[in-house]
């Protein structure tokens, strides 16, 4: 019986979820600029509800971005202040797989074009597919880009998720050379689905300690003008 506490506050949606025994409670709500206020009433009530302690969970996990610099920022915080209170190895999941996880659950799209809107013209984005596991996996890299920059991606029934979408939708189309079957620009990264993301690394050994729990920014200049403000 594997038991993961996970949280995900990477864009305006914030939510967290208890994995146990392959079920999932999920707390989520579209809350921009909420997210440290709620994210740890959310987790106290998904113990109550459970009934469980932070002493029973075997893992955390968290939504390690990338996403709004400050949303990374405190799901790491939080995150690693519960991991060292509570003795709790951490597992960090891409808050862009999380998305595409949630669409594959949901719309059952089995190839996601995932781009969050990165302002400054750019997009967050990823390419993942669905493996016969049920869970989704990155083709490529991760990256931070002008919409225009994207590469090519392979024939296939690919579905476009993400405020990228929303915002930059033809760029998007045009410049990885496919028209998306259709279009979720509303879609967000659900702690429910990061949580099953996270069981299947805990299970292949590849939760670290809270100190090497780190969030993943992509964009190296606005984590560093934040430090210097």
């Amino acid at each position: 019986m594997t038991r993961i506490l996970a949280i995900e506050t990477a864009t305006e949606a914030c939510s967290a979820a208890l994995l146990q025994d392959g079920a999932v409670l999920e707390k989520y709500e579209l809350a921009p600029q909420g997210h440290a206020r709620l994210i740890l009433p959310m987790l106290d009530s998904l113990l109550a509800e459970s009934g469980l302690t932070l002493g029973q969970l075997d893992a955390l996990a968290f939504g390690r971005g990338p996403g709004s610099f400050t949303g990374v920022r405190i799901a790491a915080g939080v995150v690693q202040g519960i991991a060292f209170g509570a003795d709790l190895p951490v597992v960090a999941v891409s808050s862009l797989a999380a998305m595409a996880q949630w669409v594959f659950e949901t719309e059952q799209a089995r190839q996601v074009l995932c781009a969050f809107d990165a302002r400054m013209g750019q997009v967050y984005w990823g390419v993942y597919e669905t493996e016969a596991t049920g869970l989704v996996c990155l083709r490529g890299d991760e990256r931070v880009c002008n919409p225009d920059e994207l590469p090519a991606v392979t024939t296939g029934a690919w579905v476009g998720a993400g405020s990228g979408w929303a915002s930059y939708g033809d760029q998007l189309a045009h410049a990885v050379g496919v028209e998306p079957v259709r279009r979720y620009p509303q879609a967000m990264p659900h702690a429910a689905a990061l949580a099953r993301l996270a069981l299947e690394e805990f299970t292949q050994g590849r939760a670290v300690p809270a100190e090497q729990a780190q969030p993943v920014y992509l964009r190296d200049r606005v984590a560093e003008k934040s430090s210097r403000s």
